[in-house]
């Protein structure tokens, strides 16, 4: 019965994640409606999400779309951010960021909405230094929101860089995948230091989520930014449906 509810939506997750990021909002209720208690639940996910974002990752890195400079300053603060929000989520009650979050997201799908190609920003190009070190702080600051609180960090991730760095949408996909995998992987050790992961059944459902991640990312290749757009705002919309039932209802 745990199978027959997570493998589906593990897929689905792997397909969104690759695309526009957020497959965290899909994957993770899964494991919980099939009943793990609520730290197995986001350590398993972790497990499955991190062998489907290894898929997509290295899917877009053959493609060419990592460019060394931004991936390589995106990994460092990505990680220092993540290790910051994870030791603040210790210390700090999260209805504060939920509520924050609640608030931003009508801006955030304003701005979706209003940009009808997200490549149009990399159409305005940047000096590089500039764009690297705004690179370095959208993935410090996004870094310490995943290690807080994590679901719709991809989605932020490809937002932010294609609009503030101005990199075109497809290395703004390499660079996040980039950053995710490795957030990804420092909190899946962490995860195992303790014994939190039910390791067959992430792995169960970890071959689904690579299916998904796998199909999402040929889909991206050949649709590009057309298909991210309205994806993304789907993902929004269940990002903020879920905020609100934690802050009000759960």
């Amino acid at each position: 019965m745990e199978l027959l509810i997570i493998c589906p939506l593990a897929f689905i997750a792997g397909f969104v994640d690759a695309i526009a990021g957020g497959g965290g909002l899909i994957s993770l209720p899964a494991f919980i409606l099939a009943g793990l208690p609520v730290h197995n639940a986001l350590a398993t996910n972790k497990l499955m999400s991190t062998m489907g974002t290894t898929i997509s990752t290295v899917r877009y890195a053959l493609q060419g779309y990592m460019v060394k400079s931004f991936v390589a300053v995106g990994i460092a603060c990505g990680l220092t951010g993540s290790c910051l929000g994870s030791n603040l989520a210790l210390l700090t009650d999260d209805w504060a960021l939920k509520a924050v979050m609640l608030v931003a997201l009508p801006f955030i799908a304003y701005f979706v909405l209003r940009t009808k190609e997200l490549d149009s920003f990399s159409e305005t190009e940047i000096p590089r230094g500039r764009a690297i070190a705004i690179t370095a702080a959208v993935a410090f600051a996004v870094g310490i929101y995943d290690g807080f609180y994590g679901p719709g960090t991809g989605t932020f991730l490809l937002l932010l860089l294609t609009a503030l760095a101005h990199q075109d949408i497809r290395t703004a996909a390499g660079t996040t995948k980039a950053i995710n995998l490795s957030t990804n992987v420092a909190a899946l050790a962490v995860f195992f230091v303790n014994g939190a992961v039910l390791i067959p059944l992430g792995l169960i459902a970890g071959v689904f989520n690579i299916a998904g991640n796998f199909l999402g990312s040929r889909t991206f290749v050949k649709e590009g930014s057309r298909i991210t757009r309205p994806i993304m705002l789907v993902v929004l919309t269940v990002f903020a449906a879920k905020l609100v039932f934690d802050l009000f209802i759960g």
